[in-house]
């Protein structure tokens, strides 16, 4: 079974040479302004909104990927759509993007399928929060196999179990999918961001309860866990809000990219 393309042509454009221009832009803003971090990780926090509003805090954290020499990768987000215990990883044979197909990492597929309670919910895998990382990853990595895993109400203490195995492989990166505050005014989505923002510095789960608003917080906490656990330190590469790209400052969304090493 494909991983088919749900949200091509709204989250992120249905023409490749489309996805390049925007990340081309990406490139040329970024090198204006920064120099890219001399470091190798295998382990990122990316937003998943549409390209035109998170596409630039995204690309960051592709470009320290692709420096890790990692091609084999399990992005985790939550459901948007669909709602069920637990966490779903299906067995496909491969994921659509305009860039061309990715391969699936089926070796990680059947040893996360033997040693974890996952199952396959087939309609949680028509989401965004997944999806919109598959260009970016064909794009830095073309020859990447990935896995997609997807979570509704879950543990975080289980999705940290999945992200140790993944790392225990030195060949293997994880990627988490999350958004920030939805739909605030600027000064307080600001705010409430910030509460993330300094959790995920810290490596601070209790702080993440304390006000942190991310939609894809149970995949967050889960890797401060793992941070935790395997003595990585966390580094904040990008934030801003839907207001730097509309103008709107009146309900915003925010978004984060981070690295770990």
């Amino acid at each position: 079974m494909k991983r088919t393309m749900s949200v091509a042509g709204t989250f992120y454009p249905a023409r490749a040479v489309e996805i390049e221009r925007y990340i081309e832009h990406f490139d040329a803003v970024y090198e204006e302004r920064h120099t890219l971090p001399d470091v190798k990780s295998r382990a990122v926090i990316v937003p998943h909104a549409g390209y035109i509003y998170s596409g630039y805090t995204a690309n960051i954290a592709y470009k320290i990927l692709q420096k890790s020499g990692v091609k084999k990768f399990v992005i985790i987000g939550p459901s948007h759509r669909v709602g069920f215990d637990g966490v779903s990883l299906c067995d496909l044979k491969s994921y659509e993007t305009p860039l061309g197909d990715i391969a699936s990492q089926r070796e990680i597929v059947k040893e996360l399928q033997d040693k974890f309670a996952v199952t396959c919910f087939v309609d949680a895998h028509s989401e965004h929060s997944t999806e919109v990382q598959f260009p970016f990853v064909k794009y830095y990595i073309p020859d990447a196999e990935i896995v997609e895993i997807v979570y509704s109400r879950a543990d975080a203490q289980d999705i940290s179990s999945i992200i140790d195995l993944i790392l225990s492989h030195e060949d293997y990166g994880v990627i988490i999918s999350t958004d920030l505050s939805h739909f605030y005014d600027l000064e307080d989505a600001n705010k409430l961001d910030n509460v993330c923002l300094e959790a995920v510095k810290t490596l601070d789960t209790n702080k993440l309860h304390s006000g942190c608003e991310a939609c894809g917080m149970i995949g967050v906490e889960a890797m401060l866990i793992s941070a935790k656990k395997l003595s990585l330190n966390s580094h904040i590469l990008d934030y801003r809000t839907s207001a730097d790209a509309s103008g709107d400052e009146s309900k915003v969304v925010g978004y984060m990219s981070a690295y770990f090493t």
